[in-house]
């Protein structure tokens, strides 16, 4: 009964605490259709003719020099309107130069609107209050939590956790409506190849074309959610002159010609980017931002159903790179039949040694003899592999100055179509997070993708694992291991402390 008594009274605490709380339950917006632009928009990436109905433009940026310069090149190009949507941006170098290049657009009349997920606002509304005080930048934040610092924070997610735990995932940076960059990768310098402390590899795409106007579409609805809160609403203070954002220049790659600066340059850069461009058929598919039933985690959302399908119907093949890697019951089953009807699937993964949050690795690792058991191929990336440097071409930049970790998530099926996008092959991108995923239909993509990906798996960058008598061995040439590689005792014994948390779906 004493116990009984105490719980209640924790929640008539934090139920009260919450209720304290400043933000209202949600945002009534009037509807912010943004600027549309005219038909001559980016009129220079449009110079092309379609080859048939329905096809878009696509390049996939591989390294994080190309991920940053094509979206310096957008920004400086931009006429009419910047549309950006993100769950992750840092104020590091990367981070601060690209709001300093989105201010000077919004100096000339660009219209900007900036949709970042409050997990990572981590106390920087003062920065972006400034930004949105510009006449011509909009600033919201996604499902932020009422209050703003230390306990207070943490008690209002406890007490609305079926809420605050859904966080939008999406990554999109449209541009006049006209291109788009979609994918998995945040802002930040670990994610541009320009980090000291660790790079990831990752993976978006460039388009061009029809589907663009999925993703502005998609953008539109999160912009307007009723979880979408103006920044000022979160208690920041403008600066009249904040030193972060004036003072910021651009990043400088060791051996990479220098990122483009100015409209011409720009310009010059995007129309030989096109010379590299691929036309195929690609559809957009991205989660509701507001989940029809908010408590109910328990049924796969749009983008995990519509990559279900595409796997439901490989007749050959599946790879697979995903930093997380969690499968429940439910999908370990689908993977058993999938195997057992002839389909091979492979999936590249991280190591403990190359995973930046242990907490996510145990969830896999929780699950990695199941996952083997039911056919699927595992390989997991080693922090030392030479793909670093072939990347960001500068080994300071790579172990054993700092580990190089895998951020993508793509999947090709039968090498002819592509998924690229936000979702983890976890729980959390399953039934929790708000996702996207642009889907290309392409032999030629997905057969070069395909072959990236199965270097990436070879031994020289990747352990091998195999099951033999329930017990997990590790392979790279003639070497094997019984535990993980390169790593010590008490990270290890961490793992297996955190495997019997409840916590597997929130990973």
């Amino acid at each position: 009964m004493r116990v009984l008594q105490r719980s209640s009274l924790f929640a008539i605490v934090i139920a009260f605490l919450c209720g304290c709380a400043s933000l209202p339950a949600q945002v009534d917006h009037v509807n912010d259709s943004g600027i549309a632009a005219p038909a001559n928009a980016l009129f220079e990436l449009q110079q092309r003719p379609e080859p048939e109905s329905g096809m878009s433009f696509v390049a996939l940026q591989e390294t994080g020099w190309d991920a940053l310069a094509q979206r310096l090149a957008l920004i400086e190009t931009a006429q009419h309107s910047i549309d950006i949507q993100y769950y992750i941006w840092n104020s590091d170098p990367s981070g601060l130069y690209l709001l300093e290049r989105l201010m000077a657009s919004a100096d000339r009349g660009v219209q900007v609107r900036l949709l970042l997920d409050d997990i990572n606002v981590d106390e920087r509304e003062d920065l972006l209050t400034t930004l949105d005080a510009h006449p011509n930048i909009s600033v919201r934040i996604f499902n932020p939590i009422p209050s703003r610092r230390g306990v207070m924070k943490w008690l209002n997610v406890l007490g609305d956790f079926s809420r605050l735990n859904r966080r939008m995932h999406n990554k999109t940076f449209t541009v006049d409506g006209a291109a788009s960059i979609v994918g998995g990768r945040n802002i930040g310098d670990e994610y541009f190849d320009l980090s000291d402390e660790i790079n990831f590899r990752d993976l978006d795409a460039l388009v061009i074309g029809p589907v663009v106007a999925d993703i502005q579409a998609s953008y539109q609805a999160y912009w307007n959610s009723p979880w979408s809160y103006p920044i000022d609403l979160l208690g920041g203070n403008t600066r009249s002159n904040h030193a972060q954002l004036t003072q910021a220049t651009a990043p400088i790659y060791k051996n990479y010609p220098a990122l483009p600066e100015g409209r011409a340059a720009a310009n010059q850069f995007l129309m030989a980017l096109m010379e590299d461009m691929a036309w195929v058929k690609a559809d957009y598919v991205v989660d509701r931002p507001v989940p029809a039933d908010v408590k109910d985690s328990n049924e796969p959302k749009a983008t995990a159903r519509a990559l279900d399908e595409l796997a439901q119907q490989a007749e050959d093949s599946i790879l697979i790179e995903s930093a997380y890697l969690v499968l429940d019951d439910r999908q370990l089953k689908k993977v058993a039949q999938l195997t057992h009807a002839g389909v091979e699937i492979k999936a590249l993964t991280n190591s403990m040694a190359s995973n930046d949050l242990l907490t996510n690795h145990s969830g896999y690792a929780g699950r990695r003899k199941a996952i083997l058991a039911h056919g699927m191929a595992l390989f997991e990336l080693k922090p030392d592999t030479t793909l670093c440097g072939r990347s960001t071409q500068d080994h300071a930049k790579c172990a054993p100055l700092a580990p190089y970790g895998l951020h993508s998530k793509a999947v090709v099926y039968d090498d002819k179509i592509v998924g690229i996008g936000s979702f983890n092959l976890n729980l959390r991108s399953t039934y929790l997070n708000t996702e996207s995923v642009l889907l290309i239909e392409s032999e030629t993509l997905a057969h070069d993708l395909a072959g990236k990906m199965a270097e990436a798996m070879a031994e020289e960058h990747s352990w091998h694992l195999e099951l033999k008598h329930d017990q997990l061995h590790w392979y790279s040439g003639d070497s094997s291991w019984t535990s993980e590689p390169e790593m010590g005792r008490w990270p290890r014994a961490k793992s297996r402390l955190l495997q019997l948390l409840p916590i597997e779906k929130y990973l």
